[in-house]
């Protein structure tokens, strides 16, 4: 990954803030999609999300999805498999693992999804879950870390 200008991170951040804070839902996904976040159509997108500003290009939000007020989504972590007594977590590298939220997911008030974590087809994150691992599509995950507590069946009429 190349790195990118003091503009260009200026530029991210600044869209950044108005995204969070514009009044309405529509406007919101415009601002992020400027910075680099991939959202479909008919995206609710709630006040005070944070969109990782490291990468947004490697958020990808599905139509008709809900990602609601204050929810944290984050793509990029440190590696700390060599992390040592006396080390510095500041010098440990960056690595970016993509965030993918399908068509008609529900991200639940304050949750937080981590890196590399894919939130299935109509899926629902209840509210302050931490969701450190893909989730199937049409299940209800909550807590933290998140689990499964329901798997929605297929009804055949």
């Amino acid at each position: 990954m190349t790195t990118k200008s003091y503009f260009e991170k200026f530029r991210i951040r600044v869209l950044h803030l108005m995204a969070r804070h514009v009044p309405n839902s529509q406007f919101r996904s415009i601002f992020h999609k400027w910075r680099g976040v991939k959202i479909g159509k008919n995206v609710h997108i709630g006040i005070d999300v944070h969109l990782d500003d490291y990468s947004p290009e490697n958020i990808v939000i599905e139509n008709d999805a809900f990602v609601t007020a204050g929810v944290f989504i984050l793509v990029h972590h440190r590696v700390l498999s060599d992390y040592n007594y006396g080390d510095n977590v500041g010098d440990k590298n960056l690595v970016v693992n993509p965030v993918h939220i399908k068509k008609g997911a529900h991200i639940g008030v304050r949750s937080i999804i981590m890196p590399g974590v894919k939130i299935g087809k109509g899926a629902i994150i209840g509210a302050g879950s931490v969701v450190t691992k893909d989730i199937p599509e049409y299940c209800i995950a909550v807590g933290v870390p998140a689990k499964v507590i329901k798997k929605i069946i297929k009804n055949d009429k």
